[in-house]
C-alpha cells in the first residue's frame, strides 16, 4: 500500500522577512530547538498568498507586502505530508520595532531577528543557507524536499 495515501497533507504559508542583513524568525514552542519564518495553515478557499497576508496580520498586527515566491518546501513528519509556500515580505522595516504585546502568544513562543553569522537553526536548512551565502531571494523559485 502506497504510504502517502494514509498520511494528512497540510499546506502552510510563510513570510520571508529581511532587514538590514538579518532575518525576522519565530519559534513556536518552548521544546522546539529551531526556528522558521512566521506563517501558518491555508484555510478554505484561500489562496497562499492571501493565506501569508492574513497569518501574518494575525500573529503581528501588520499588514504584509508580500513579494514573489522564494521556495517551494515538502516534507513528511510522522503521519503528516507538508507543503510550504515561502515568500518575500518586502515592508521588513515594519516588523522593526514590533509592539510584542500584539504577538498571539499561543501561536508564537519567542521572536528574533537573526544575523547572517548566528548559529541558531533556521529550518528549512536551504532557507538559511541561502540567507547566511547572501543568495536568499537570488534566483528563481526553489523547491526544496
Amino acid at each position: 500500500m502506497n504510504t502517502h495515501s494514509k498520511s494528512l497533507k497540510i499546506i502552510k504559508c510563510r513570510g520571508v522577512i529581511l532587514h538590514e542583513d538579518k532575518m525576522f524568525v519565530v519559534r513556536h514552542g518552548l521544546h522546539r530547538d529551531f526556528y522558521t519564518s512566521p506563517g501558518g495553515h491555508l484555510e478554505g478557499e484561500e489562496s497562499p498568498k492571501e493565506c501569508i497576508e492574513r497569518e501574518i496580520f494575525e500573529e503581528f498586527g501588520i499588514k504584509s507586502e508580500v513579494g514573489k515566491l522564494l521556495y517551494i518546501y515538502q516534507f513528511s513528519d510522522q503521519d503528516k505530508s507538508f507543503l510550504e509556500f515561502f515568500f518575500e515580505i518586502k515592508n521588513g522595516v515594519d516588523f522593526k520595532n514590533l509592539d510584542e504585546s500584539k504577538i498571539d502568544k499561543n501561536e508564537i513562543f519567542e521572536i528574533i531577528w537573526v544575523s547572517k553569522d548566528s548559529d541558531i537553526k533556521i529550518l528549512p536548512e536551504k532557507l538559511n543557507e541561502d540567507f547566511k551565502n547572501g543568495t536568499l531571494g537570488k534566483n528563481d523559485v526553489q523547491f526544496i524536499k
